[in-house]
């Protein structure tokens, strides 16, 4: 009685707060801004930008999307908003907000570290030191460096070329640094400013791209070491070109104009996104960096959050960045004028947003060597975001044995096959659901099933997956199909209590049920099996319970794809009903000999005519559906 109480209670709470979101959404102005959703518990989880506040955060309550991003929305039980005179105060606004409240859906779009400097000290006697904080105490600093080992690489070099201090404190006397000439001891010797000068003014020219003139003059001195027969000094001279020559091998792409600039380039792929960053110094590419992480809003736009952030943390700046154009400004054929020009727009608003935070020159080059160095940095991103797929389904013995185990924890003679189930909806609307079959820990795509759900109004998880247990498992008795060996459902003690009733009481099926529980950060937290449930204690680090997570991920994907699809063809249909004059027959008359609603848009009124449709009809079609996407 007092779960039903509770339950009751949640579904009060849940109606309320949609009712809340529906009321605000009606109030959302037209202008640009930030927004601030919040969970149950009034705490912000996700921050983002608009360049039209309702259009943008009404999306989440109307569209379809990704299983991640569909995670951020079941969570949101209000939110707040406020209003920017423009897109340029948004991006900054949201950049200080994200750092303000660490949302836990914003975190991830950015590294989880920070990057690696150089830092010449601001002392009597400076020394060289690797730093990931920059203060503003008069060091030199340079930089970022992709990774640690660039940065200590690039260090180590500098030490063996230029003798400053190494030691923290000064000691009493000289130390191993001083025999071996890479320090010049002042803890001993008086060391004349105009010599730090000099050194500092070397190295300051060598991390800025001039390693050319520093060989050079290590050329001259080898040169004349070896004239006056001191070979010793001379191959001292030679290591040291060696050495520069090493830690700049990797410097292959080049370009004539010598600048230093980043170049940025992003994919994704199954609600994850991957930015690639190719560090290009004096014109020649030295380094890469590479992250991935979920992303939950409009692909660009949360790229773009990425790029804003990463600079807001490492202020050491290029004279030039290069950015891919946004999506709806990539020349497309036969695209209309109109549409490239507002795809032209949005990429010139963003160039000079960032131009004008950052006072650097921002590049979206469409053709020539910056457009080929941008689509290389995609293609990196591509590669590293499909390595990380192939990751996961690599290793298919470990699959195998992870499925025998798992039997063993569960008291069960085997689990070679499991089917596992999701449901999807967005408030209620298109609820579908989906079957994923898993056997000897793979994936069996080929058995896979989708379900559009037909009893149930409204967003009932329970009754959902009641009505989808019931249609599989009739059907399997039906046509004496194979039982499993596991069911799989997305969720708790509710949801596996659903199964088993259906299961047991309607249909006489005995098949074990267990649910997979997700956290607050709605990753797969625990194995739950039985009625009443219990918690399996699975090892967070084993394979078992690594492919009960590639199991959940796998069949919330398959789920939230067949919703997209649904949503998508429901929107189709409603776009050709709404216009007068056209019948169910119509409409699959028309989408079968035009292809698509856009095409059917950009057809003439001649093109109608094979269908017996009039010129005046014909003319509402089009212009009900071009007016629609205006």
């Amino acid at each position: 009685m007092t779960e039903q109480h509770t339950e009751k209670q949640a579904e009060l709470k849940l109606a309320e707060a949609r009712e809340t979101i529906r009321n605000k959404l009606a109030l959302l102005p037209d202008q640009p801004g930030c927004y601030l959703m919040k969970n149950g518990d009034g705490v912000i989880i996700y921050v983002g930008k608009a360049k039209v506040l309702k259009n943008r955060v009404r999306s989440y309550f109307n569209g379809s999307h990704n299983g991640k991003t569909q995670r951020l929305v079941s969570e949101i039980r209000d939110f707040e908003f406020i209003v920017t005179s423009s897109n340029m105060e948004a991006l900054i606004l949201e950049c200080n907000l994200i750092k303000q409240h660490h949302p836990r859906y914003n975190v991830l779009l950015k590294d989880d570290k920070s990057f690696p400097y150089i830092k010449i000290t601001n002392e009597k006697h400076p020394k060289l030191e690797i730093t990931r904080r920059i203060v503003k105490d008069k060091g030199r600093y340079f930089g970022p460096y992709p990774n640690a080992f660039a940065a200590q690489q690039t260090k180590k070099l500098l030490d063996r070329l230029y003798p400053l201090r190494k030691c923290k404190t000064l000691p009493d006397k000289v130390c191993l640094y001083y025999h071996l000439g890479q320090c010049v001891a002042p803890c001993e010797y008086d060391v004349e400013q105009s010599e730090y000068d000099r050194m500092i003014q070397e190295i300051t020219r060598f991390l800025n791209g001039g390693q050319d003139v520093v060989k050079a003059e290590l050329q001259r001195k080898m040169e004349e070491a070896a004239e006056n027969l001191e070979f010793e000094r001379a191959k001292e001279f030679r290591d040291q070109l060696v050495a520069i020559d090493e830690v700049m091998e990797k410097q292959k792409i080049t370009m004539s104009d010598a600048l230093d600039r980043d170049i940025f380039g992003y994919a994704v792929d199954k609600g994850w996104m991957c930015v690639q960053i190719l560090y290009m110094r004096q014109g020649k590419l030295i380094e890469r960096h590479g992250t991935t992480f979920p992303y939950y809003g409009e692909a660009y736009d949360d790229f773009m959050t990425f790029v804003t952030q990463y600079y807001s943390d490492n202020p050491a700046l290029p004279k030039q960045i290069l950015l891919p154009l946004p999506p709806e400004s990539e020349p497309e054929e036969g695209q209309d004028k109109q549409a490239e020009e507002q795809g032209a727009g949005r990429a010139d608003e963003v160039i000079a947003s960032l131009h004008s935070w950052l006072k650097v020159k921002v590049l979206m080059p469409q053709r020539g060597r910056k457009s080929e160095v941008v689509s290389m940095a995609a293609n990196n991103a591509k590669v590293m975001l499909d390595e990380k797929f192939r990751l996961i389904e690599r290793d298919e013995e470990r699959s195998v044995r992870a499925s025998e185990s798992l039997a063993d924890w569960l008291g069960l003679p085997q689990v070679r096959r499991i089917e596992a189930f999701d449901n999807s909806n967005i408030q209620g609307t298109n609820p579908v659901s989906a079957m994923v079959v898993f056997t000897d820990g793979k994936p069996d795509r080929k058995e896979y099933r989708k379900y559009k759900v037909k009893t149930v109004q409204g967003p009932d998880d329970y009754e959902t997956m009641r009505e989808v247990i019931r249609r599989r498992y009739e059907r399997v008795l039906k046509e004496e199909l194979t039982p499993p060996d596991l069911i799989v459902v997305d969720g708790g003690k509710g949801q596996i209590s659903a199964a088993i009733d259906v299961l047991e009481n309607e249909l006489g099926l005995y098949v074990p049920v267990c649910g997979l529980v997700k956290d607050a950060k709605h990753k797969t937290a625990q194995l739950m099996t039985g009625d009443p449930a219990e918690i399996v204690p699975l090892p967070r680090d084993s394979q078992e319970f690594y492919l009960l997570q590639r199991i959940q991920e796998e069949v919330h994907r398959f789920a939230i794809t067949f919703h997209r699809e649904q949503r998508a063809k429901s929107m189709v249909e409603s776009k050709l009903d709404s216009i007068p004059g056209i019948g169910e027959k119509r409409r699959k008359l028309l989408l079968k000999h035009f292809g698509s609603v856009k095409k059917i848009k950009e057809a003439s009124v001649e093109d109608f005519r094979p269908l017996s449709i009039g010129e005046k009809l014909a003319s509402q079609i089009i212009a009900a559906l071009r007016e629609e996407s205006s």
